[in-house]
């Protein structure tokens, strides 16, 4: 039997089971939040409560997102945006995506910056997600149209949307 190269032998006093491995640093907080960010966007108090459930302390997390947010990495109004196209095309309403922003502590300006990017119609929108959920014919039975509406009113649109849904009221 030959020897190992020396390169690859193990050192006499050392047996297999203990080889030792080199331990990484612990990551700053900036590291964790861009590890997060890199994933997809984050509002800032999604960003400070994961930050702090990783154990990480409340003004070293704030100084993290701060940073983050004056190198351009964390940014509300991207976020909201972002938000507000992702529910519009899963068939939800101004409310609730408004009501989502808000949960994000998001300002009001901000959130109504973000549904101004919309450039669709919500009535329109509301009309598509009931052709899809119960079909292109018209809502004649009572009791379908209650369900529509429930569905509707339970994705966040308006009473005039709704309306002009389940009575086939032109568009304005």
């Amino acid at each position: 039997m030959t020897d190992a190269p020396e390169d690859l032998a193990l050192p006499a006093e050392t047996d297999v089971g203990t080889v030792r491995r080199r331990r990484r640093p612990e990551p700053t907080p900036v590291q964790r939040a861009l590890a997060l960010l890199v994933r997809r966007e984050h509002s800032r108090k999604e960003l400070l409560r994961k930050l702090a459930a990783r154990g990480i302390e409340a003004e070293a997390a704030k100084q993290a997102v701060e940073r983050l947010a004056g190198e351009g990495w964390q940014d509300d109004a991207r976020f909201a945006e972002l938000l507000v196209r992702s529910r519009v095309g899963s068939g939800y309403g101004p409310r609730y995506i408004q009501v989502e922003l808000e949960s994000h502590g998001l300002s009001a300006v901000e959130i109504s910056a973000a549904l101004a990017t919309f450039e669709g119609d919500w009535r329109e929108l509301a009309r598509d997600l009931i052709a899809r959920r119960f079909g292109p014919d018209r809502l004649v039975d009572l009791s379908v149209q209650r369900k529509a509406a429930d569905l509707l009113m339970r994705r966040g649109f308006d009473g005039d949307a709704i309306r002009a849904v389940l009575h086939g009221l032109p568009e304005d």
